[in-house]
């Protein structure tokens, strides 16, 4: 089974890119997911600061791969398909996680793009946990940065770019999945 990871910055383009690797069929298990679980179960609103304060809080009491053990979790109750995408690695201690579990069926790609394009695509995503403000959205930058986010896009086996359009985007991605 090859087990795909999807990094990069906040907006750019992970969640275009696990959407087309479930339109291929791909099952898909969402890192934030365990953390909006979380979030929840802890009576707490889903909203960015929450989510970020509950992200933040379990890594440091439970360790940096805190998420990537409970993502592991999921992905031992899903292993009926030869392909499966993770998305939302946020630092170094996860990778280490999902490589010592996974081995070489473990690939790390990540989507890179422009801070410009990120901050307007900000502005127009609508999802339950993002903010419209500027700079909280710089904020989370900094904020998963410190996570190690930067180490982990820098460790990537595979580089995306995603700055032409949506179209371009979505054929490289297929591509990609295709020929892994």
């Amino acid at each position: 089974m090859k087990i795909i990871a999807f990094t990069g910055m906040p907006f750019s383009g992970k969640s275009e890119a696990v959407k087309i690797a479930k339109d291929m069929k791909i099952p898909v298990v969402r890192m934030g997911d365990m953390v909006w679980e979380e979030t929840k179960k802890q009576g707490l609103e889903l909203n960015d600061k929450n989510v970020g304060i509950i992200a933040n809080n379990f890594r440091k009491s439970h360790g940096m791969d805190i998420w990537a053990r409970r993502t592991l979790e999921k992905l031992n109750k899903s292993k009926n398909s030869n392909i499966l995408v993770i998305d939302g690695v946020r630092n170094i201690e996860e990778i280490e996680t999902f490589e010592k579990e996974l081995g070489k069926s473990f690939v790390l790609i990540s989507v890179e793009v422009s801070d410009e394009k990120r901050y307007k695509r900000a502005i127009k995503r609508n999802r339950k946990d993002d903010s419209k403000d500027i700079n909280v959205i710089k904020e989370r930058d900094k904020r998963e940065l410190s996570w190690g986010l930067g180490n982990v896009i820098a460790s990537a086996d595979i580089i995306i770019t995603n700055e032409g359009t949506i179209d371009e985007f979505n054929e490289k991605i297929k591509d990609l999945l295709n020929k892994i």
